[in-house]
């Protein structure tokens, strides 16, 4: 199976980027299935229906996302309801009865992927059960599903916590992925039971910017130490796309995780 992850669209700047060099990445690796978190797209915090549907014509088949998923909740709540939405909240969420699901299987090309997407708890304010005892539920779930590969999206602020998670889920799941950070981490591994994980994929939103938002409305937040007023997101036109290539084999193995970086105006 061959997947192209993307980490968090942000705002206006990563849509369009993304449309930009999508079908380029598209030609050169030929994914199965292509992944994006999409927990900054609108405007840079949550998601709106309009702009997942911007994502679902481009070719995006999984759509992940994060804490802020809930921030723009009457606009996106009845999208997460639908049977064939192509989108999924954290599994791990004390809202997890609220609408959406937290896991998903996704058919295509006469493949079978089962998506996990968790938050994690160190250094995240919005409030989780533990993703750890959550992970080993869901895979138990499944364990009489044949299938081709699992993947898990961790949306976490802590490098450490997810790499305790990989370790902890070598062998069960094909490939973890972080993301929230904005940062495309320079340690892809590949486990000895055969998990492959990265600590973040990166962002995909605007490059002149501070992780996505505008200079301006974050540097006095530093400067007064008041955390107030609302961060504005970046609309300088040089884009930075961020993922990975990842392929698994038939014994549902990680074999293959290549970083994508691409900056563009």
């Amino acid at each position: 199976m061959k997947l192209l992850i993307f980490g968090d669209v942000f705002g206006r700047v990563g849509r369009e980027g993304l449309k930009k060099e999508l079908p380029g990445l598209v030609k050169k690796y030929n994914p199965d299935f292509i992944i994006a978190n999409v927990d900054n797209i609108s405007s840079g915090r949550g998601a709106i229906e309009k702009h997942v549907l911007e994502l679902e014509k481009i070719g995006i088949d999984i759509m992940t996302s994060g804490d802020h998923i809930f921030d723009n909740f009457d606009k996106i709540k009845d999208y997460l309801s639908k049977k064939d939405s192509r989108l999924i909240r954290c599994a791990n969420f004390y809202e997890e009865d609220l609408v959406g699901v937290g896991y998903k299987i996704f058919e295509k090309n006469d493949k079978k992927l089962l998506i996990i997407h968790l938050q994690g708890e160190v250094f995240m304010n919005h409030k989780v059960t533990n993703p750890f005892l959550k992970a080993k539920e869901i895979i138990e779930k499944h364990k009489d599903v044949k299938l081709d590969a699992i993947i898990l999206d961790f949306h976490n602020e802590a490098s450490a916590e997810l790499y305790g998670l990989s370790h902890f889920l070598d062998g069960e799941v094909s490939f973890v992925f972080g993301t929230h950070t904005h940062i495309q981490t320079n340690d892809e591994t590949i486990l000895k039971k055969g998990t492959g994980f990265i600590s973040d994929v990166g962002m995909n939103g605007p490059y002149n910017s501070i992780i996505g938002a505008d200079y301006d409305s974050v540097i006095s937040r530093f400067l007064t130490g008041i955390g107030k007023g609302k961060i504005e997101q970046s609309l300088d036109p040089t884009y930075l796309v961020s993922g990975v290539y990842v392929e698994i084999g038939d014994n549902k193995k990680c074999e293959k995780i290549e970083k994508i970086r691409i900056i563009k105006q």
